[in-house]
């Protein structure tokens, strides 16, 4: 019976990938993977190359999302690529998405799934779960997500600073995902929510790749220098 599997692919990794995703993808008729524009590559797609065999001649299909907080286009051009999706099995395709992290973590797959549930219940979906970048940042660094009773939050952007303040007076951990280029925004907050100087401060991007830069100090150590501006990017805060 034709199939749609969600699988993450990791932080970007391949040996990260977990034995059933390989498997998933090796056996799939059709890899379908997200990109922001035509003409960038897929990232998700970058970090499978090495395992998909050639030889198969399997399809490979990459979704445009386009980078925007429009809400309208967003919504938009998640039915439009459910729509895409939802075919491609219905003409009897094994189909997987590949995302990078987990499908359901801050995943344009989420979208996907609801959208098709809802739409196409016909259609059996699966989940392959992946290793998330904070977990893989974390064992690179040595640096604990949680211990005992702490408490962590997780922000996929620095646009509201507001919140963010709220959020840290709060927290005793604070994991940053996704946008680099407002790094530089939160250290004051930081500081203003009650996080000392001697706060583990660690920060990396491109993880899991030839590109790969990580870096730890203490809050007080922070400069323009230490930090990043790349989208994918990390920073973990801790209290200690």
């Amino acid at each position: 019976m034709p199939e749609l599997v969600g699988i993450g692919v990791g932080p970007g990794d391949p040996d990260l990938l977990t034995v059933k995703a390989v498997k998933a993808i090796q056996s799939a008729d059709v890899i379908m993977c997200p990109a922001s524009k035509v003409d960038r590559p897929s990232i998700a797609l970058s970090v499978v190359d090495s395992l998909i065999d050639k030889s198969k001649n399997q399809e490979i299909v990459k979704l445009i999302f386009p980078m925007t907080k429009d809400k309208d286009v967003l919504t938009e051009t998640w039915k439009k690529n459910a729509k895409i999706m939802a075919e491609k099995v219905l003409t009897g395709k094994n189909v997987v998405y590949l995302t990078v992290g987990d499908p359901f973590l801050y995943s344009t797959w989420i979208y996907m799934h609801r959208d098709i549930s809802e739409n196409h219940p016909e259609i059996k979906i699966s989940v392959i779960p992946g290793i998330v970048s904070m977990f893989t940042f974390a064992s690179k660094v040595g640096v604990s997500i949680a211990e005992g009773a702490e408490k962590v939050s997780i922000i996929p952007s620095c646009y509201d600073l507001s919140s963010v303040k709220e959020i840290a007076k709060n927290s005793e951990s604070m994991i940053f995902l996704k946008d680099g280029r407002y790094f530089d925004q939160v250290i004051q907050v930081l500081k203003d929510a009650g996080f000392p100087d001697d706060s583990i401060f660690a920060i990396g991007q491109d993880l899991g790749t030839d590109n790969e830069i990580i870096r730890k100090m203490k809050l007080g150590e922070v400069n323009d220098d230490t930090l990043t501006t790349k989208y994918f990017s990390i920073l973990v805060v801790k209290r200690v």
